[in-house]
């Protein structure tokens, strides 16, 4: 309950390709967020998963049934926006059980689903209140609840924390965790925040220009990115990447190293340099430094360093961790 496959998905809108031809299989129970740039696609390609757009060609299908022309009610999907959409006029219950009502479920039956729903999301104190009485993050839960009350084969969820603060953001990534754990249920996940798809996927599909890009887990793509896109993509700050020409190397013509694969030091290194920023962060310090031999180079060092613009400084790179892209920006040796 709760596979998902897709294959050879197409969408124009007009003239404009917007999806070029997508294949992903989903295990039931996974959880998978699409990541990628503004304009990749990403929410496009949820949306003709939910049916609230036709696919121009290809397949949809949900525990192995063709459901491309099947209306999103009929699915089996329950979809969380970005927008909590919300009644205003009705309290936390009723837009919890709103949908169930709609479909013709038993009172009984309603009662239990958003009984448990508003246990499992700590909303039980909030049932009689109305949205405009509740904070963003609650409201979130209302509208994650909602869908939980629907018992779908799928969780759809289109980028529903970019409206919260830094530190709800956090909180609320924390309760979907728990709530996947809880329910092991099928999600799919869109964001733009790369740090939201690295702490919640088990799987990360990396969009770009309406094509998949790579994927795999978290860790995989940030350990052995299939091209300069995905490297540059996922990581902050940004993998360096450097002219291999420029370091002497052959068979290569970009070289990537991550910033906290570089070493600093005062005294001596592989790359010397003059500081030309410093970011304090307490936990970390990033170094941006304008070497001889590699150009501009951003150097993550964990805690606090006294290090300050104008600086003489030597930076040396893992040699063990550098990534090594051909000129079509494929990674060699992957």
């Amino acid at each position: 309950m709760g596979s998902l496959q897709l294959t050879s998905i197409r969408k124009s809108f007009g003239t404009h390709e917007v999806l070029k031809g997508i294949d992903l299989d989903v295990k039931d129970g996974e959880f998978v967020i699409f990541v990628g740039p503004s304009g990749c696609g990403k929410s496009t390609l949820l949306r003709v998963i939910a049916g609230l757009e036709d696919a121009t060609a290809g397949s949809v299908r949900i525990d192995g049934a063709e459901v491309v022309n099947t209306p999103p009610a009929k699915r089996g999907i329950a979809m969380v926006f970005q927008t909590y959409a919300l009644y205003p006029h009705l309290t936390v219950k009723d837009n919890m059980g709103l949908g169930l009502k709609q479909a013709g479920e038993a009172k009984a039956v309603i009662e239990e689903r958003v009984a448990k729903a508003s246990t499992m999301l700590s909303l039980d104190e909030y049932l009689g209140r109305r949205p405009a009485e509740l904070s963003g993050g609650q409201r979130q839960r209302v509208a994650i609840g909602r869908a939980i009350v629907r018992e779908p084969k799928l969780f759809l969820f289109d980028e529903p924390l970019s409206n919260l603060d830094a530190a709800l953001r956090v909180h609320m990534r924390l309760e979907i965790a728990a709530l996947h754990r809880r329910l092991k249920a099928t999600m799919i996940y869109v964001t733009h925040d790369q740090v939201e798809a690295m702490t919640l996927a088990d799987k990360i599909v990396v969009l770009n220009a309406g094509a998949i890009e790579q994927i795999g887990s978290p860790m995989e793509l940030y350990n052995r990115p299939a091209n300069l896109f995905v490297a540059g993509f996922l990581g902050s700050p940004q993998m360096n990447f450097i002219e291999a020409g420029r370091m002497g190397e052959t068979g290569a013509t970009t070289m990537g190293i991550r910033p906290e694969h570089i070493g600093l030091s005062r005294e001596a290194g592989t790359w010397k340099g003059r500081v030309e920023h410093v970011e304090h962060l307490g936990a970390d310090t990033i170094v941006y430094i304008q070497t001889e031999q590699a150009g501009l180079v951003t150097v993550r060092l964990f805690g606090e360093h006294p290090y300050s613009a104008d600086d003489i400084v030597f930076a040396t790179p893992d040699a063990t961790s550098m990534h090594r892209f051909d000129a079509d920006g494929r990674a060699i040796g992957l």
